[in-house]
């Protein structure tokens, strides 16, 4: 694949290989996420710090790759911006995204099988892909 940017390489790169860790684990132990949900229903301080830590990397991403000239940056550009609003929404008004949550919890391996085949996709992109000038 190509791409204008080597940023957009290495983003996809580590953005995949996250998304394929979270997948496995969500295979390996699909009853961690029910707790960490549940976690999160009772402790609004760990809402307030998750919501930071996924707002600082969204807003850092946003920041550094807002690039929309090829679909392989236009996707690692909307990771960053989603993980800006999901921080924000975490930050600010938490309660519809935690139902979110903990209703994702009846299809756990369903999702952790969807973030490791788009991890991998994504992985494999930006160790294949190529950043060139002529998009």
């Amino acid at each position: 694949m190509d791409t204008i940017s080597v940023l957009t390489l290495r983003l996809a790169e580590i953005i995949g290989l996250y998304m394929i860790v979270i997948g496995l684990g969500g295979l390996a132990s699909p009853q961690r996420w029910r707790a960490v949900m549940d976690d999160l229903n009772r402790s609004p301080g760990l809402v307030v710090a998750l919501g930071f830590a996924v707002f600082a990397v969204g807003g850092t991403l946003v920041l550094i790759h807002s690039i929309w000239t090829d679909p392989l940056a236009i996707i690692v550009s909307l990771i960053g911006y989603v993980a800006l609003i999901e921080g924000a929404t975490l930050l600010a008004v938490p309660g519809p995204l935690i139902r979110i949550g903990h209703w994702s919890t009846n299809f756990i391996r369903t999702w952790a099988l969807i973030a490791l085949i788009l991890g991998l996709l994504l992985f494999l992109a930006g160790l294949t892909g190529r950043a060139t000038l002529s998009v």
